[in-house]
Parts: C-alpha cells; sequence; structure tokens
C-alpha cells in the first residue's frame, strides 16, 4: 500500500481550532503517514483580502502544528511568492515524492469553485481530492454541503465527514478588531503571536 500524505492549504489568516480539528480527523480517517499544512502566499479567488503578512500567517501556522509529530508545515507556496496555485505546488510535491499518494483536502466550498482553479483535470491526476464536510448539529449530524456538479472535473470527489466546529478565521479577525477575547477559538500560541503583532487591530 503507497504511503498518503495529506495537504492542507489555506490563507490560515489565522489559523484556528478548526483547522486543528478537521487535520485530525482527516489524518485518522484517510490514514495518513502525516499531514502538510501549507500556507498561501496569495491566493487568486481571495486576492486582497488577507490581513496579516505571509510571514506571520507561516508563523501562526507553525505555532498550531507546535511539535504534533502527524502535522508539518511546508512553506512551499510562501517560498514560490506570487500567487499561489495548488496544481504547481503538487507537481513539486509530486516530483519529491513519487512513491506516495498525495490527498488534497479543502473545504466544501470547492465543489462550486474548483473550475476556476488552474489546470483542474491536472489536480485530480495529481491528488486524491477529498472534500470535508461538517457535520450538521454538532459531530455526528449530516454533513452540509452542496450537491456534487455533474460536469465536476475528473468525477466526484471523496467526502469525508469531519465534526461541526463553528469557528471561522473571520470572526477570530473581527473579534480581535472588536477588542473581544479569542481564548478557545485558537491556540495560546497562535494567540501570543498576534499579540505580540498587533494583528487585526
Amino acid at each position: 500500500m503507497r504511503r498518503r500524505i495529506g495537504v492542507f492549504g489555506g490563507s490560515f489568516d489565522p489559523p484556528h481550532v478548526g483547522h486543528l480539528l478537521m487535520a485530525s480527523d482527516a489524518v485518522e480517517a484517510l490514514g495518513l503517514e502525516r499531514l502538510l499544512f501549507v500556507p498561501a502566499a496569495t491566493q487568486l479567488l481571495k486576492a486582497g483580502r488577507a490581513t496579516a503578512s505571509a510571514a506571520h500567517r507561516l508563523a501562526m501556522v507553525r505555532a498550531l502544528v507546535a511539535d504534533d509529530p502527524r502535522f508539518a508545515v511546508d512553506p512551499i507556496e510562501i517560498d514560490r511568492g506570487g500567487l499561489s496555485f495548488t496544481v504547481e505546488t503538487l507537481e513539486t510535491l509530486g516530483a519529491r515524492w513519487p512513491d506516495v499518494e498525495l490527498v488534497l483536502l479543502a473545504g466544501a466550498d470547492v465543489l462550486t469553485s474548483f473550475h476556476q482553479w488552474r489546470a483542474p483535470q491536472r489536480v485530480r491526476a495529481l491528488a486524491t481530492l477529498v472534500v470535508l464536510a461538517r457535520a450538521v448539529g454538532g459531530g455526528t449530524g449530516t454533513p452540509s454541503v452542496p450537491a456534487v456538479p455533474p460536469d465536476f472535473p475528473g468525477g466526484p470527489p471523496v467526502l469525508l465527514h469531519t465534526r461541526r466546529v463553528d469557528v471561522s478565521s473571520t470572526e477570530v479577525r473581527a473579534r480581535i478588531a472588536e477588542g473581544r477575547a479569542i481564548r478557545g477559538f485558537v491556540p495560546e500560541s497562535v494567540a501570543d503571536l498576534i499579540r505580540s503583532a498587533g494583528l487585526y487591530r
């Protein structure tokens, strides 16, 4: 059986406990040897929306992951700079580990936006696409996801039910801007970095 390495990309602006729990669920459910958090430099579909620098977001993701051996942080997209395209990241990782099955984790919004990605068919050839579907009404409810379009590139992706965690980066940024506490939304190590750098104020 081929080794499986997960790829979990995003802005992580900031990373929060929801990211960590979804990553934990994915490692266990998919039998991943390791899961890579890959912070984007700039995402085409989110250009202009990130409010912390790439360096700060990378530092926060490293603080989120800490010393958990299941996870690693790869700065591949930040080091490359410019707009972050998943297909380029997967091609680089595939060349690095030719005998590994790459498993690309994505949120349910990918079901309606995937056709806008660069080379979606190539992405499907490079990695197994797994859509993280959060359960409704707690950890064991029915997942709430849009229907898979009949013309979805490469055919239907794998659907992974994860626990529902009502935390978002948008909410965390808003709470900080309003002077409200973020305890419980992000690990203390991430909160310390946000405080010391004066982010999101």
